[in-house]
């Protein structure tokens, strides 16, 4: 076992042990009953290049980069704390599937439920991302089937059939406005040695503002903390006392994974409302790495990518059914990527299990014909560090890509929404060459292109729109093609922000015609960007992915390409 976990193991039990009583009387009178939890996966079958940052062991007081993640190395760790604690749940806090990469998002993440099938996870509540595709798209994942309408870029049941997840999908606050009902179970409930452990599954309630709208259509997203406290008190009229939240939703907090510094975000919002019978908050959604104890209440998240795993031991009370003791830990998944010295003997690697390594090498490999694929060269990484303005090297190769594919459609420039970019882009290859696999892991969603007329008011307010009524310090701010520039400053009055907007080379005016490209998600207004929808003359265009390998390859025929630095959004203050 390796140093930091046999640490971890002791100081549970250790922290288990009520003073008063003796091991076997402690023993006696309650249940020992381990969460193990995970999530934001996004169907990070192998480790890639994913590390999390972990303490120094040759410089104290800084971090180093630990290679981390994987599905073979996750399911070791899994088994491993399984086995010190036979009473034990295994948890999906949402994210499993949707903006993964090609060796899962290929197969339209049956790939990712066929490998947790094969771990054993219990339950995953939904989050954001597994309503990528619709509401349709997702039910069909949970309970199995076919999809109709393959293509180079998708391929359904690989393997001839797809059962779907042999475990529960849970959100309580989903609800079909047809039939007030939820879309999957609100709750599961686990016995555990005579004692029963209830999890409350919700995802964020901002979830319809950043999917494609027509894929929720038809449903309302309840608020977190009103649905987790209504069904705790229905887990308490059944009978069950030990309660758990698995949150689609995070926060941020500052001084590592295991620490709980300056704690902030929605998720703490959500945890002051909630009704003391709730016991552990597991949280997700913003990839941080984090402990915390507010109030007496665990509120915990893994990160992202399987490249940490959260460890909630309890004591109940085999009387009472409630939570007596609880002790959370965030742990590394080592993979052995990063090699030797120190930092490994400090956080040994974990074997692969052999099992789930097939599965993955079997999915790797019939992925790897595309994945392959050269595409273009490329000087340096395209990372996604955005300037002061709030462009980057990565956003801009995209929108340029997005722009020079929708020419023939009129196009003048073009917009890409930062989240739809999901890591920076680097060479797999020799020499800097760019593979299709590279390329795809930026922007995976299959988005469609579409240009359309907006007017040179409707730009601006598209440009306003980056700036929530509900959070307006925060925002998303669009990544442009060459050819437009402005500047914005937050000491203006919402609304109001941006100024100097130039469209190849001259100012904006209000009644100006111009013809942008933006991708179907944005089109269809999501991330709030509404005025897209009122977008006239629209054409559709080619897939993002192929306008984005195709304008690698043309751009980089006589040389790799190299990042561009000069940014076009300033920020004035």
């Amino acid at each position: 076992m390796p140093s930091w976990l046999r640490t971890l193991a002791f100081a549970t039990i250790t922290a288990l042990s009520p003073a008063a009583m003796t091991g076997s009387q402690a023993a006696d009178s309650t249940v020992a009953v381990r969460v193990i939890a995970f999530n934001d996966f996004h169907g990070h079958l192998e480790p890639g290049e994913n590390a999390i940052a972990v303490p120094d062991p040759t410089q104290p007081g800084r971090t180093a980069p630990l290679r981390s993640g994987g599905a073979a190395h996750l399911a070791t760790l899994i088994a491993r704390l399984r086995a010190e604690q036979p009473g034990h749940v295994v948890v999906s806090s949402g994210d499993l599937i949707g903006a993964s990469p090609l060796v899962s998002g290929l197969f339209h993440d049956e790939a990712t439920i066929e490998v947790m099938n094969a771990i054993g996870i219990d339950l995953n509540a939904v989050g954001n991302h597994e309503f990528d595709r619709g509401v349709a798209e997702l039910t069909r994942i949970a309970r199995g089937g076919c999809r109709a309408g393959d293509s180079d870029y998708r391929k359904s049941c690989d393997r001839g059939t797809y059962g779907g997840a042999r475990f529960p999908f849970l959100a309580a606050n989903v609800v079909d406005r047809a039939t007030d009902r939820t879309i999957f179970p609100p709750t599961f409930v686990k016995t555990i040695d005579g004692v029963r452990i209830g999890f409350i599954g919700v995802v964020t309630r901002s979830t319809p503002g950043i999917v494609v709208p027509s894929g929720v259509a038809g449903l309302r997203f309840r608020s977190e903390a009103r649905v987790l406290n209504e069904q705790a008190k229905a887990l308490q009229a059944d009978g069950v006392q030990a309660i758990v939240a698995v949150v689609h939703e995070g926060g941020d907090a500052d001084g590592g994974f295991n620490a709980c510094e300056r704690p902030r975000g929605a998720i703490f919002d959500i945890e002051r409302n909630l009704d003391p019978a709730i016991d552990v908050v597991l949280s997700a959604h913003t990839h941080r790495g984090y402990n915390c104890v507010i109030g007496g209440r665990t509120v915990i998240q893994a990160a992202s990518f399987g490249r940490l795993v959260s460890i909630v031991d309890l004591a109940v009370d085999r009387t009472t059914g409630d939570v007596v003791r609880t002790r959370a830990r965030n742990v590394p998944v080592p993979n052995g990527a990063g090699g030797g010295g120190a930092l490994a003997a400090a956080f040994p690697p974990l074997p692969p299990d052999p099992a789930i390594a097939a599965i993955v090498e079997h999915y790797r490999a019939a992925a790897a014909p595309l994945a392959e694929r050269p595409v273009g060269r490329i000087s340096a990484p395209f990372e996604r560090r955005a300037g002061a303005g709030g462009d980057h090297a990565l956003g801009r190769l995209i929108a340029d890509a997005h722009l020079a594919a929708t020419r023939s459609n009129g196009a003048q420039v073009a917009f890409t929404n930062p989240g739809g970019i999901r890591t920076a882009l680097h060479a797999s290859g020799a020499n800097g060459v760019v593979t299709y696999g590279d390329a795809y892991s930026t922007q995976p969603f299959g988005n469609s292109l579409v240009t359309m007329t907006l007017t040179g008011a409707q730009l601006k307010t598209l440009l306003e729109q980056q700036w929530s009524a509900s959070d307006p310090e925060r925002a998303r701010i669009l990544q442009p093609s060459a050819g437009l520039s402005y500047a914005w400053d937050t000491r203006r009055p919402r609304g109001d922000r941006t100024s100097s907007i130039r469209l190849e080379g001259r100012p904006l005016a209000d009644g100006d015609r111009v013809r942008v490209t933006v991708n179907s998600f944005l089109a269809a207004g999501g991330d709030g960007f509404r005025i897209l929808r009122d977008g006239s003359e629209r054409v559709g265009g080619p897939l993002d992915i192929d306008a984005f390998t195709d304008f690698l390859q043309q751009q980089s025929a006589a040389g790799p390409l190299a990042p561009t630095s000069a940014p076009r959004i300033t920020r004035r203050q």
